[in-house]
């Protein structure tokens, strides 16, 4: 197991068996709706064309031993008992192996990476691990820091898993609900149910994407309990299967079976993979939403309830099935069919809420208004659970391809375990992925394409943005402006200096921004306080606060110029405007107590262009240090100066006005020039925060391929100019914002 980021899991408190069941009960409605559903189509996936359900019923059991063994690797082995210990600080997902190894290994495609963001707590590794052991990983690490190609496919593979993350996520509502309703066939005439089915599942869908606008929130509650309903209710069935039909279907597990199975079927079997494979849709939640829970929690809903009622589901509807090979209703094999007729009404709604459990789940997973309407249009357009199953298994098969050549490297260069275990891990689990990943890609025009052209999309609108972004914080690095032109303009910077902070945005994480220079020479005067900010990701999922920011001085202390790196984890979630003000005011006095007390790694030399920067928490993580208060005040009309004030309900009172006052602790003592400082600051927050927003517009040079332009000019542009601007000023007055603009040429 990953042993990174001790000194974090040491404050963590050991949790309390009642706090691991309560979370394993939570669990079933968040990580295993999507993977309990599977018994409504596996079956029916399986037998739709390829293969026929014979007197012999050596398909059947075939079937059900593909099903156990693969239930019994994949999710079991695999998931619950390796991937999961490769969690980056409690989370999981593709993301979370991306970012080990970029601790691990400089791989890390951002140009923006820092020295000190390896001081982050999560960030750091035990000294035993600051390097792999073996010298095969010592080469394997070397070799990936050394070639640019392998730092770039190694971002594709995880942005392809991503991708197919998002494919599925559009597949998994459509199937589900549609096999869920499927039961209405045994109810309704032939020439009618499917008329019938397309419908109900179409408004049942919209039902469900309905209730995103009022927060799934308010029925979050119901989630598990629909579930562990399902769960025990298809377990119970399967148990009675069992017994009533044929209680020897146990001698069906063995893998003999499998063998009589590829052997009889041949080419027919093979081909039949692809719905066998749908028995372990959503077991990649399970790593996905570690987050949310904990490893043990997820391991005991698995292991105590998940995959028992699976088994026993399976088995059930195997043995009902070899005792039955005529079928009424040309309903040929389903789910409901092995439902005793008493219960199929009552399974029906079950299974139809489990369905809708097990979509809400992945739906809010990602950006839900495409994927909604991505989901509905394919319900209308397959209109069958054949192709759907074919489409979502060859999007789950592809993202535990992705997590499986990803774990090898974890393996090798995170756990240090030896070479050979990471070949025998990904010889494995690879060669059982690749046989169902065969399986389904050979259906690629029975619905297998739809989350390759999905995916494809994603991924280019990725790739795009990614490459622009590269492209213009390259062309922002090479043309940044020298600190020496910075001092040859002086405190006053060669204009007139007005009360107020000015907040730059700037994607650098040093040096002067060149689109500055450009501000300083069309405008007529600028902030007496004037701060370059820089909002980054870090590959970690959380930055604690006490160590959000970067603070530090740009130029001479008299110049009254501060840099501020604000850095956020990829799980992270940005606070809104008015609180990230606060935050932002108080560190940097907080910084400037720091610095005048020599505490905290303070800039010692202000004339570097190097910028040596202070690690400041937020207001709430030094309650020893700095505090900010502000409140509005009533300024009267005919108040004869600024600080005399007047009662509020005074007929007299024209507009508010924000008083701020900087709390400083009695010890240690701070100087003259930093107590000056601090109340330049604070006056500067009493005027007002402008925010200047420089829209760089990029071009491709002359002389660019064709690709390229396509690329940077009609690709970046579209998605820069359609995607949201920074978070820190969603809410900002237009009074209060300063847009120039500029054209690069990268």
């Amino acid at each position: 197991m990953d042993r990174e980021t001790g000194v974090y899991q040491n404050l963590v408190k050991k949790e309390s068996w009642r706090t691991v069941l309560t979370l394993a009960y939570q669990s079933l409605g968040v990580v295993y709706g999507d993977l309990s559903t599977s018994p409504l189509y596996v079956y029916k996936s399986t037998f739709a064309e390829d293969i026929e359900h014979s007197e012999t019923n050596e398909e059947i059991f075939g079937a059900l031993s593909f099903i156990f063994w693969t239930l019994t690797l994949v999710p079991l082995l695999k998931y619950v008992f390796i991937v999961l210990r490769a969690d980056d600080n409690g989370e999981g997902g593709t993301f979370a192996l991306y970012s080990l190894l970029c601790r691990h290994a400089r791989v890390n495609s951002l140009p923006n990476g820092q020295l000190a963001d390896e001081e982050l707590s999560e960030y750091k590794k035990d000294v035993s691990s600051l390097g792999p052991k073996s010298s095969f990983g010592s080469k394997l690490k070397s070799t990936l820091e050394s070639y640019r190609v392998l730092q770039r496919f190694l971002l594709v593979l995880t942005l392809i898993g991503t991708c197919m993350v998002i494919g599925d996520g559009v597949l998994t509502p459509a199937l589900s609900v549609f096999s869920a309703v499927s039961g209405l066939e045994l109810s309704t005439a032939k020439e009618h149910h499917k008329y019938v089915e397309v419908p109900v599942a179409c408004i049942i869908l919209i039902g469900l994407f309905a209730l995103q606008h009022y927060g799934t929130h308010r029925v979050g509650f119901l989630f598990a309990p629909v579930v562990l309903i399902w769960l025990l209710c298809i377990s119970a069935i399967g148990l009675y299967n069992i017994f009533h039909w044929n209680p020897h279907v146990y001698q069906a597990l063995s893998p003999c079976y499998m063998y009589t199975f590829v052997k009889k079927t041949q080419k027919g079997g093979w081909m039949s993979l692809g719905g066998i494979l749908l028995c372990i849709t959503g077991s990649e939640a399970m790593f996905a939403d570690l987050g949310h829970f904990s490893q043990l929690s997820i391991k005991i809903a698995f292991t105590s309830l998940v995959y028992p009622s699976l088994i026993l589901a399976y088995m059930g509807q195997a043995a009902y099935l070899s005792q039955h090979h005529v079928l009424d209703n040309d309903y040929r094999i389903g789910f409901y069919v092995s439902v005793p007729e008493k219960l199929r009404w009552p399974v029906l709604v079950i299974a139809i809420l489990a369905a809708v459990v097990g979509s809400q789940a992945i739906i809010t997973g990602t950006f839900s208004i495409i994927k909604q309407c991505s989901a509905l249009a394919v319900t209308i357009g397959f209109r069958d659970t054949k192709r759907m199953g074919n489409a979502s298994g060859l999007a789950v098969i592809t993202v535990m391809l992705v997590t499986t050549c990803l774990m090898s490297l974890v393996i090798v260069l995170c756990w240090q375990k030896s070479v050979f275990f990471a070949v025998c891990f990904v010889f494995f689990f690879g060669t059982i992925e690749a046989l169902y990943f065969s399986a389904s890609l050979i259906k690629f025009l029975e619905g297998a394409w739809v989350p390759i052209a999905l995916a494809f999309i994603f991924l280019i609108v990725m790739c795009v943005w990614h490459y622009g972004t590269l492209k213009k914080y390259e062309f922002d690095l090479q043309n940044k402006v020298s600190i020496n032109w910075l001092l040859s303009l002086g405190p006053s910077l060669g204009i007139v200096r007005v009360r107020g902070i000015g907040l730059i945005h700037t994607e650098l994480v040093s040096g002067i921004p060149a689109i500055f220079s450009h501000f300083v020479t069309n405008l007529p005067a600028f902030h007496q306080v004037l701060v370059f900010l820089c909002i980054k990701s870090v590959p970690v999922p959380h930055v604690r606060p006490e160590e959000r920011f970067l603070v530090g001085h740009i130029g001479p202390r008299q110049y009254r110029i501060y840099r501020c790196i604000v850095r956020y984890g990829y799980r992270d979630v940005h606070k809104d405007d008015m609180e990230f003000e606060k935050d932002l005011v108080c560190s940097i006095a907080e910084f400037i107590r720091s610095g005048s007390v020599g505490i905290n790694g303070a800039n010692e030399d202000p004339y570097k262009d190097d910028d040596k920067m202070t690690v400041v928490g937020t207001c709430s993580s030094h309650t020893e240090g700095i505090q900010m208060s502000e409140d509005d005040v009533i300024v009267n009309i005919d108040s004869p100066g600024t600080s005399e004030l007047r009662e509020i309900q005074s007929p007299t009172v024209i507009k508010p006005k924000k008083r701020v006052r900087f709390v400083v602790p009695e010890s240690p003592k701070i100087d003259r020039e930093a107590m000056k400082e601090l109340q330049e600051l604070m006056e500067a927050r009493e005027a007002g925060i402008a925010y200047i927003l420089g829209h760089s517009y990029v071009k491709a040079k002359q002389g660019s391929s064709a690709l390229k332009k396509l690329v940077i000019n009609y690709g970046y542009e579209f998605l820069r100019r359609n995607t949201r601007v920074p978070s820190y000023a969603l809410s900002v007055p237009h009074a209060s914002t300063l847009e120039v603009g500029m054209i690069y040429h990268v």
